[in-house]
């Protein structure tokens, strides 16, 4: 059912981008991309690939509970759709089909690029049986596309839900997967476990729906009650890594029985909303540090690269990984030489990164690599325009005249190609009419 949503909620008067949800995007992606970085075990004899993971080795896991940050990536995807809405009511179909090219483009030449690199190692006599591996490996990252598409379907239903019900939504989605560990470990009921693959990922979606929703009305929650809640989410996951059956690494490691991604466990959900508390108590300083200077090129960088960056940061660690094989320079995970290779590794991965991003972002944007480049310095008027947004100035007509006209100068400098920056993720529009409606409100902080 395709359901129309206008919240009735008064406009903050932003014009620009949430900044906010930029920054937790470039914080995600990259803690994405290096803790994956952290992992390769890789050994070659006999034409055979043996893989392993780094972050099994001693205690390796405690990294997982800073760097598995994937809750947040969903976070900011579900405070991006609210957004959406929020800027221009429209139903499910066409919220979907207005957010979808921009995944499924590069998605696509990820795809066919690979397709075409198997053709190639299996014509020049790699090995069947490693060719086979990276078969398996390669489309790994692809496992979000089809949760973030269901999500996306059930958007304009939780947004309407959400305006409803409110808080005790929250606690209804987020006390659900819960229940489903609750059925496979407690009673046995095994199968039921695949439900959390969607209730596990809706839980931070929602959040970040629901942070939308309480930046519009200026009722976002006090730091008090952020760290409340943040207690409470860090006792209720050491007493389930402790006392339950699950493993203490977030991510899957070789030999544990039970991964807590794969479906993601209350383990992980309870790790999901401290990570949200966390970066919501931290929102002063990661808009103060994204509006400017070198941090906002760089998480607005990140941020118009997120999808390329995630599609892309395996294959540039597999060159790397199999140049070190063929030099035989693998070291022991966890060695003294394993952690002074690091940053070499660290700088070859980046670079290898750095050109594909190079050659495939224009399928993120539908634009030739050079005009990505030239539209770079948006990130500082962005982050200009989060700092007016972030004020407690009201917003009256004529400053959202004059944030129009900035906009304006900034599309005939830095303008992209044939589409205008598909209106980025959590950009919002702040015509004047809707400007002069909106009540000058007072930020309010409430527990």
């Amino acid at each position: 059912m395709s359901v129309l949503v206008r919240p009735a909620v008064a406009r903050e008067g932003a014009v620009g981008r949430d900044v906010f949800i930029d920054a937790v995007r470039a914080v995600g992606t990259a803690s994405v991309i290096l803790v994956h970085w952290l992992m390769p075990e890789v050994a070659y004899s006999d034409g055979r690939l043996a893989i392993g993971n780094a972050l099994g080795h001693g205690g390796a896991w405690v990294l997982t509970w800073v760097l598995e940050v994937l809750p947040l990536l969903f976070f900011a995807a579900g405070a991006s759709a609210a957004h959406q809405l929020a800027r221009r009511p429209v139903s499910t179909v066409q919220l979907v089909t207005q957010r979808l090219p921009r995944l499924l483009r590069p998605v696509a030449a990820f795809a066919a690029t690979w397709v075409v690199l198997l053709g190639a190692l299996l014509a020049l006599g790699a090995p069947a049986a490693v060719v086979g591996q990276l078969v398996r490996l390669a489309p790994q990252l692809l496992w979000f596309l089809g949760v973030y598409v269901l999500l996306l379907l059930l958007t304009p239903n939780l947004a309407h839900a959400h305006a409803r019900w409110g808080w005790r939504l929250l606690v209804c989605v987020i006390a659900a997967p819960f229940a489903v560990d609750l059925l496979r470990f407690g009673i046995g009921v095994h199968g039921i476990g695949i439900a959390n693959v969607v209730l596990g990922w809706l839980v931070p979606y929602l959040l970040g729906m629901a942070y939308v929703d309480a930046r519009r009305r200026s009722r976002l929650p006090s730091a008090r009650g952020l760290v409340i809640v943040a207690a409470g989410a860090l006792c209720a996951a050491v007493l389930l890594a402790t006392l339950g059956p699950y493993p203490a690494s977030l991510i899957g490691l070789p030999g544990e029985p039970v991964s807590n991604l794969a479906p993601p466990t209350a383990l992980a959900v309870a790790h999901g909303v401290l990570l949200t508390c966390l970066v919501l108590l931290a929102r002063r300083v990661l808009v103060d540090r994204a509006s400017a200077g070198r941090c906002a090129v760089a998480v607005g960088w990140v941020s118009r690269h997120s999808m390329t960056l995630y599609l892309w940061h395996l294959t540039a660690m597999f060159v790397v990984a199999a140049s070190a094989l063929a030099f035989d320079a693998v070291p022991d995970p966890w060695s003294v030489t394993w952690w002074l290779s690091r940053p070499l590794w660290f700088v070859a991965a980046a670079a290898v990164l750095g050109v594909l991003v190079h050659l495939f972002a224009r399928h993120e944007h539908g634009c030739r690599p050079s005009v990505l480049l030239r539209s770079a310095p948006r990130t500082r008027y962005a982050g200009h325009s989060a700092r007016l947004e972030e004020s407690t100035l009201p917003i009256d007509g004529w400053s959202a005249q004059v944030g129009t006209q900035h906009r304006q100068r900034i599309k005939d400098n830095y303008g992209l190609c044939h589409q205008e920056a598909p209106q980025a993720d959590g950009e919002e529009e702040a015509p004047q009419a809707a400007a002069q409606d909106a009540s000058p409100a007072s930020q309010q902080e409430v527990t």
